[in-house]
């Protein structure tokens, strides 16, 4: 079964945090956190829709201005997601620019920015490249379910505010579950496969009514052909509904029983968990210091999620040529 969406870090372990998901049948993209981006060529990052930031140092934030000048004039709407303070942080880099000339640009350029907090409720403003991005305050949005921050058909992002001496936003990347398809059913049917795939997939897992008429579409070496298709009349073809991957990002948080039960009720038995690990076991007092986790606690952590695999990354420098030990440590300590 094809995947949603594929998801790879940015710079790897050693580099700024950050993860990109490219959606697989789509031109669009998931980001987060937003540091070091040059290594993402400009095609994948007009494919953003959606930008999640767990906190807002350095390295986690300051690649906002490479996307900015990537998508100005060419795109024209990105939501950015932050915990608390985040609209105002978002309106003081843009307000340290001058923007005399972008509202003359073809295309609009609107920042939408979404404040999570943890105590509920989200705060919204736009900036808009017509006035100069001077903000725009929006009524709160409708709260979501529970600690979902993003939700469409097909995948939902949730996040919990962890302790990292600041808030800092883990984050739960989810797949609505999955829709199997028989192709040699869709062969009998005389239906080729195409984008309308796609939206029988959406039809069935927002509940639509059978009655619902679906264009059907695809292109074969006898050329085009297109017809319409009741909802009732295509779910032959469907083998069965399978549930979705799970995928978790976690860093920069302390080792503490409080972060741990806000990650178990985020992430317990994730398909995989993207997490800090920074330091070695023996620098754990270092780590208590700087808010960070060892390998042994992020791989402790990962055991006590449940999690079905597990990718390390934040590597700090001074174990630069040594990340063979810090991946062994976290992998003895999920293992165990």
């Amino acid at each position: 079964m094809r995947d949603l969406f594929d998801a790879q870090l940015i710079n790897g372990a050693w580099g700024d945090p950050g993860l990109y998901v490219d959606f697989c049948d789509e031109r669009r993209a998931l980001l987060f956190d937003i540091g070091d981006l040059s290594r993402l060529p400009p095609r994948k990052l007009m494919r953003l829709t959606h930008v999640f930031v767990s906190h807002a140092h350095m390295d986690h934030f300051s690649g906002l201005d490479h996307l900015l000048r990537v998508v100005l004039g060419r795109k024209d709407r990105i939501v950015l997601y932050g915990g608390p303070g985040f609209i105002e942080r978002v309106e003081h880099k843009l307000q340290a620019y001058t923007w005399n000339v972008v509202q003359r640009y073809a295309v609009e350029l609107v920042l939408e920015v979404r404040e999570h907090r943890a105590e509920g409720g989200t705060r919204r403003a736009l900036f808009s490249s017509r006035n100069g991005f001077e903000r725009c305050d929006l009524p709160p949005a409708a709260q979501p379910q529970g600690d979902v921050l993003h939700e469409e058909h097909t995948f939902r992002v949730r996040a919990r505010s962890l302790d990292h001496g600041i808030p800092c936003l883990a984050f739960a990347l989810e797949e609505r579950a999955r829709v199997r398809i028989a192709k040699d059913r869709m062969t009998q049917l005389g239906l080729g496969p195409g984008a309308w795939l796609r939206e029988l997939k959406h039809a069935l897992l927002s509940g639509a009514p059978g009655t619902t008429s679906l264009q059907v579409a695809w292109q074969n070496r006898d050329g085009r052909h297109a017809r319409n298709c009741r909802l009732d009349e295509l779910r032959d073809i469907v083998l069965d509904v399978v549930p979705g991957r799970r995928i978790g990002y976690v860093t920069d948080i302390r080792d503490t029983e409080a972060n741990l039960s806000e990650l178990q009720q985020l992430l317990a038995g994730a398909d995989r968990l993207y997490i800090e690990c920074v330091f070695l076991q023996a620098d754990a007092a270092h780590a208590a210091r700087k808010h960070h986790l060892t390998a042994h606690q992020a791989g402790t952590i990962a055991a006590k999620l449940g999690v079905r695999a597990v990718v390390p990354f934040h590597f700090s420098p001074r174990y630069e040529g040594r990340a063979a030990e810090l991946e062994a440590e976290m992998l003895a300590a999920w293992r165990a």
